[in-house]
């Protein structure tokens, strides 16, 4: 999962110790509001963290592009240490509900413990059923799937 720091100085100099990709608001002017590049830019990154400062004029400096792939910037404070912040946005899963029947998401990996595959699996569920209006009653079946196996139904 590739991570950008979209920050101001302190911010970039952090992910540059890091090694963590980096960019300052200069970098953003540069893009001009190019709605391919800043479609590019999206496209190259899973997730982006910003700066509290810069969070405010990233439309002003990007446009709509970011927003409309659904990669808007999650804020960071200069108090919040950013190694912790990019290792919680790597281990958080985002569940975006559309008008879809089917919905896939990953759970686990296979150096995982069954404790934690069990934890997570019931965390995950839980999670996906209070984002729905009418919880359980709109869940027809749940089936869990290893990459190379078949499909088991739980619910």
């Amino acid at each position: 999962m590739s991570v950008c720091i979209l920050g101001d100085e302190v911010h970039c100099d952090q992910a540059k110790a890091l090694g963590i990709d980096f960019r300052s608001a200069d970098d953003l002017k540069k893009l001009n509001k190019d709605k391919k590049l800043v479609k590019k830019l999206a496209k190259q990154y899973d997730v982006f963290l910003a700066s509290d400062s810069l969070i405010k004029q990233i439309p002003r400096l990007l446009g709509p592009g970011l927003n409309k792939a659904g990669k808007f910037p999650t804020p960071v404070a200069h108090n919040e240490d950013l190694a912790e912040k990019v290792a919680e946005v790597k281990s958080t899963i985002k569940f975006q509900l559309k008008k879809v029947l089917c919905l896939a998401t990953a759970i686990g990996h296979v150096s995982m413990s069954e404790d934690e595959l069990t934890a997570n699996t019931m965390l995950s569920i839980n999670f996906l059923v209070s984002l729905l209006k009418k919880n359980w009653q709109n869940v027809k079946s749940l089936f869990i799937k290893s990459t190379m196996g078949k499909p088991v139904r739980i619910f």
